[in-house]
């Protein structure tokens, strides 16, 4: 059985990649990410963090989107060791 190491979205290191497993957001915001494709299993690369760290670019099924960290940290991803 694999182990796989699942955290909030707004902790994956730049340059790094991970899947989506669940998505912990409502209303509108919900419904916005996943009409981005952001849906459990999509592929999600952190690109850039602002300087000051708030938002952060993710690369999402070949679009650029920027997140806030309260909006990152509700979605969750994991990472295959």
């Amino acid at each position: 059985m694999k182990h796989e190491s699942i955290f909030p979205l707004s902790r994956l290191p730049e340059g790094e990649g991970a899947r989506v497993r669940a998505l912990r957001l409502s209303g509108g915001m919900r419904r916005r990410l996943q009409d981005l494709g952001l849906v459990a299993g999509t592929r999600v690369t952190c690109i850039q963090r602002a300087a000051a760290g708030d938002p952060t670019a993710y690369l999402i099924r070949g679009a650029v989107i920027a997140l806030r960290e309260t909006d990152a940290a509700r979605i969750e991803v994991g990472v295959a060791p």
